[in-house]
């Protein structure tokens, strides 16, 4: 009798394994499915992939484009789920983003360089140096409403040897282009970043394994940006670190990190995780009534769909 009842409860165990292995919701509360709906699911939408990146939704035509860093390039995903070749070679292209001219910004490690390609498909350096010296390997991005551009610079791309920087930074380039300045240097890995709603807010992550942690920085008078203070902790037994991340129109935080994408309020309290099959590196939001999370993981694309729609990178979804 007992060894069939530990049989049982091993099956019982391994069962719930195999179930979170598959993708799952995890909640901490019940107000998690405020957002996430009790019974949806995950789909993969694609596979085969090396390691997927810097997802955008590219509204005007319906369609997600990422990098594969490994494959160095970025591929466009349609609406009947196919996949292209959008560009290649893509620089070894991490984040991506859209400016408010819907033009493609990149983060790119192989270059370390940040471009944007313009409408007629040539890609402009937008930056590969700061103080005469090569960008470590630039890693995500977002655009603020005003044109300016942020991105996250630690040193996943080059060997310790090849950084040239002395700190691994949060940096903004101004409107016009022509300036760049760093925002926040006391990072060890800045990965993930994204404005609140309305942009009086900038959250950071940092992937180190020495922090693995969630920061938030107030913007102040004239652009510039408070000291950033820890927002959450995300050490956690499973692997992974805190990485890519986005917003949805109230303001709760989609950061992608170890076991899955976990959501959290603005005011800090983690709702739950979205499970996801494979470890998560990004996320965006897309679709028609933009309620799409798509999630790069791994080799693959995988998408859930929500119940409120986020703030996506052209904006059309506030």
């Amino acid at each position: 009798m007992i060894n069939r009842l530990k049989k049982k409860l091993n099956s019982i165990k391994k069962g719930v394994i195999d179930r979170y292995l598959k993708g799952d919701l995890q909640p901490n509360s019940e107000l998690f499915y405020d957002i996430v709906p009790k019974h949806e699911k995950i789909h993969r939408v694609a596979k085969g992939f090396r390691f997927t990146e810097g997802p955008v939704w590219i509204s005007d035509e319906q369609g997600l484009l990422f990098s594969d860093i490994p494959a160095n390039t970025i591929y466009k995903l349609d609406q009947f789920g196919e996949v292209s070749v959008f560009r290649k070679p893509s620089g070894n292209s991490n984040g991506l983003a859209l400016d408010r001219q819907g033009r493609l910004i990149a983060c790119e490690h192989g270059t370390r360089r940040v471009t944007r390609t313009e409408k007629d498909g040539t890609v402009r350096v937008l930056a590969d140096m700061f103080n005469g010296r090569k960008l470590n390997s630039p890693n995500d991005v977002v655009v603020k409403s005003d044109g300016s551009i942020y991105f996250t610079d630690p040193p996943y791309g080059i060997q310790p040897e090849e950084q040239e920087q002395p700190v691994q930074a949060v940096y903004r380039i101004s409107e016009d282009g022509g300036k760049i300045d760093i925002v926040a240097d006391d990072f060890i890995c800045p990965n993930g970043l994204a404005f609140s709603p309305d942009e009086s807010k900038l959250y950071i992550d940092d992937s180190s394994p020495l922090r693995r942690h969630l920061r938030v920085v107030d913007f102040q008078k004239r652009g510039s940006l408070s000291p950033a203070k820890l927002f959450y902790d995300m050490n956690s037994d499973a692997t992974g670190s805190p990485d890519g991340m986005k917003l949805n129109i109230r303001g709760d935080i989609f950061c992608t990190g170890p076991g899955g994408v976990w959501v959290f309020t603005d005011e800090g309290f983690h709702l739950g995780t979205i499970v996801t099959p494979e470890n998560p590196s990004n996320c965006a939001w897309g679709d028609k009534d933009g309620r799409t999370l798509f999630i790069t993981a791994c080799t693959s694309i995988y998408k859930i769909k929500l119940k409120l729609p986020g703030v996506s990178a052209d904006r059309l979804y506030e």
